[in-house]
């Protein structure tokens, strides 16, 4: 039928009545229920699932072990307050995190605390590098998400929407560019940018803006989410942390969108040997349930009894489904993240070819971006071609979001088959087909 069909036009008319208008909306998906990587609306109308919702649903929409798990959960007890009261499903889940995170070489001299989002997460991360270093600044980079709470806020610069009227920002921030060698933020030619990022913290900020012994730390993300799904060179993150060890700065590396398998790795970080100080973990980690995790070596997460709290962090019913997130992650969906995604960067690496409208494609296991451009050589940046295309897709029955100015971003839930795989690329490949014949439709 015409989307939206009549139920979903019905709820989003009384969604608009009554919830905040800042929330953002690409198109009107009324979701009713969905089982591994395919949703159906309230109208009956059956999609393939691009977004997982936000790469939120790691093992697929209602796996049977992760309900089965909360449920379980569920009839025990609902909460308790980790705070201030104890509870198996999250001390198993802090051992759990001190045997995988990329934190503190492997030792498994790890510590978390647990909160609700991703924003929480990368909150508690700042105050516990301010905290254990004695330090006050913080580096970040342009492009960069970390989340809309006051200090991740300040540390996020991927749209100034995001920050516009909130102003001023928490001090002690200063941002850097990040290595996009895609499109240079320094103008320079692909084989020097990331050394030259690197440089402009060193040479820049480090001598003009803020003393290196005032910074607390450098907070990245070792793939760039909503900037664009930008895929830094290894030596990028690797000079970063020389620079942050050279200088007594701790490393947060920001996991939420990257981790929990997406990449064909439990943490991206892995593919780049990168070993953190802190890292922050949402998103997949819990399959849908909300859960944020600060990991980091047991010697930094050393603040005393009442530093930090959440009521609701690592809530048991979220804990008990991370926990079976991880085995079913662990069991092959990891590994399928990395076959199916190899498949399908090859499959959309293939459309360069009849589609000069793709000026790159770039990502790794199941965190895929194509980026968009008017002309191959000037990089012009085809926005509106990609708001147009997300709309195609939508119509032809895939869910899928855009990432940063004019990529679009493939991250299904890690169920994904070769099949739907396909399905997505043959419909993206019409898709591109009816945007380029016709510009200014």
């Amino acid at each position: 039928m015409p989307l939206p069909g009549p139920k979903a036009a019905a709820l989003v008319k009384r969604d608009s009545a009554y919830v905040s208008p800042s929330y953002t909306r690409d198109y009107p998906f009324v979701m009713a229920r969905g089982e591994g990587a395919v949703v159906e609306d309230v109208d009956g109308n059956v999609f393939l699932d691009c977004a997982a919702g936000i790469a939120v649903t790691s093992t697929g929409h209602a796996h049977p072990e992760v309900v089965r798990a909360i449920t379980e959960q569920a009839q025990k007890f609902l909460h308790m307050s980790g705070t201030d009261f104890y509870y198996e499903p999250q001390v198993r889940l802090a051992e759990e995190m001190a045997a995988m995170v990329p934190v503190g070489g492997g030792t498994g001299q790890v510590r978390s605390f647990f909160s609700n989002s991703g924003t929480e997460a990368n909150e508690a991360a700042i105050k516990l590098a301010r905290y254990h270093t004695k330090r006050f600044n913080i580096i970040a980079f342009l492009g960069s998400f970390h989340g809309r709470t006051l200090g991740s806020l300040a540390a996020t610069s991927s749209k100034y929407v995001q920050r516009r009227g909130f102003g001023p920002m928490m001090p002690g921030v200063y941002h850097a560019p990040y290595a996009n060698c895609y499109r240079c933020p320094l103008g320079l030619k692909s084989e020097s940018c990331a050394a030259e990022c690197l440089s402009f913290v060193e040479d820049q900020i480090l001598v003009h803006l803020v003393s290196p012994d005032e910074v607390a730390a450098v907070l990245v993300e070792p793939i760039q989410g909503e900037g664009g799904y930008v895929v830094p060179p290894a030596q990028f993150l690797q000079r970063l942390r020389e620079l942050t060890s050279q200088h007594g700065m701790l490393m947060i590396v920001d996991e939420v969108q990257s981790g929990m398998g997406r990449t064909g790795r439990m943490f991206a970080s892995e593919h780049f040997g990168l070993d953190a100080d802190i890292v922050t973990i949402a998103k997949g980690v819990a399959s849908g349930m909300p859960l944020g995790v600060t990991a980091s070596r047991a010697d930094v997460m050393t603040w005393p009894p009442g530093a930090h709290a959440s009521t609701f962090g690592g809530n048991p019913v979220s804990a008990a489904a991370a926990l079976a997130t991880i085995r079913v992650l662990r069991d092959g969906l990891v590994r399928n993240a990395e076959v199916v995604g190899e498949y399908l960067f090859g499959s959309l690496r293939a459309l360069m070819d009849k589609h000069q409208i793709i000026g790159d494609v770039r990502g790794m296991g199941l965190m895929i971006g194509v980026e968009l451009v008017r002309d191959r050589v000037t990089k012009e940046r085809a926005t509106i071609e990609r708001d147009r295309i997300v709309q195609l897709m939508f119509h032809k029955g895939v869910l899928i979001l855009g990432a940063g100015r004019n990529a679009i971003r493939f991250a299904p839930s890690l169920v994904l088959t070769k099949d739907q795989a396909d399905t997505i690329v043959k419909l993206f490949d019409e898709s591109l087909t009816e945007v380029t014949a016709n510009p200014r439709a």
